[in-house]
């Protein structure tokens, strides 16, 4: 076998091509981060921001190490955490889950509370799991914190594997009756994307219930404008929001939505954005998201 010799032009050309696609790459990192600050430059709120890219984890971050308050985004979170209690054999998807009418607030949002008013009934845990998730439904979010343990056994489970820039410290019904609470559930747009991936990767759960998590998010109905709002009809979006609505002063503490989006050539990103502090209506904040959003698809699909 012969070995031919390189010559040393043909090795400037190609470091030269190198040098040359590395730099187009920071360039069109540096057009994504100014797109984003334009669009929070637009608002008097505080934004967070992370993309990920799910093949090369590549990360790109706008106030990315900020804490926000979560609202019912850790109900993804959360989901993780039974789960995986699910692949240890100490759950089962079709479990019987006894649902006690003292268990179904009257003053929160409850799809599942509508469809059972009346309570004293078992519902299989994958349909409390749905509710939690695709309608985010308070009442069956704080029924699987005590199933799994109470909410020091999620937050336990979170850092343990590995995320440690979250905190998962008080319930739906501790948030409301207190709004202050709610700053106490916080994350940061790098480690919900950051959490994201090891989904993705399959590093937290088993084929099977990772692929019903995926779809119970893929089938999220609050937040359409939010990540969603400005892609192309039809785009996958297995997505988790979070809104604490607006405060008697006016104020929206968390307009949230992360989420893993489907790019036409079957590659994926996860995206994080945490709106806070604002009084801008929810329809300006859902655009901020959107508008997030959208950057980071044409940032991605080039």
């Amino acid at each position: 076998m012969k070995c031919f010799k390189v010559p040393n032009q043909v090795w400037i050309v190609l470091c030269l091509l190198l040098i040359s696609i590395n730099i187009l790459a920071q360039q069109r990192k540096q057009d994504l981060k100014k797109a984003i600050e334009t669009i929070a430059g637009k608002h008097a709120a505080k934004i967070g921001f992370a993309v990920a890219d799910l093949q090369n984890a590549d990360t790109i971050g706008f106030n990315g190490t900020v804490h926000y308050p979560m609202q019912s985004v850790y109900k993804f979170h959360l989901a993780l955490a039974v789960l995986k209690q699910v692949d240890e054999g100490k759950l089962t998807l079709d479990q019987q889950i006894l649902v006690k009418a003292k268990d179904l607030l009257p003053s929160t949002w409850s799809p599942l509370r509508d469809k059972y008013p009346q309570g004293n009934v078992y519902i299989p845990l994958a349909e409390i799991l749905g509710y939690t998730v695709s309608q985010s439904d308070n009442n069956g979010c704080d029924i699987l914190f005590r199933l799994v343990g109470g909410l020091a056994k999620v937050n336990q489970f979170i850092h343990g594997i590995g995320l440690k820039d979250v905190a998962i410290v008080a319930t739906e019904e501790e948030m409301h009756l207190d709004e202050k609470v709610q700053f106490k559930n916080w994350s940061t747009s790098f480690s919900a994307v950051q959490l994201l991936k090891m989904f993705y990767d399959k590093k937290v759960l088993s084929k099977s219930s990772g692929d019903f998590l995926w779809d119970i998010m893929v089938k999220t109905v609050s937040g359409p404008n939010k990540i969603k709002g400005l892609l192309p009809k039809g785009t996958i979006v297995a997505h988790k929001t979070g809104s604490s609505g607006i405060n008697s002063a006016g104020i929206t503490t968390a307009s949230n939505d992360i989420g893993i989006v489907a790019l036409p050539n079957g590659k994926h990103f996860a995206i994080a954005v945490f709106v806070s502090m604002t009084k801008e209506e929810e329809k300006v904040t859902d655009q901020i998201i959107a508008e997030c959003s959208k950057a980071a698809w044409d940032y991605f699909s080039k």
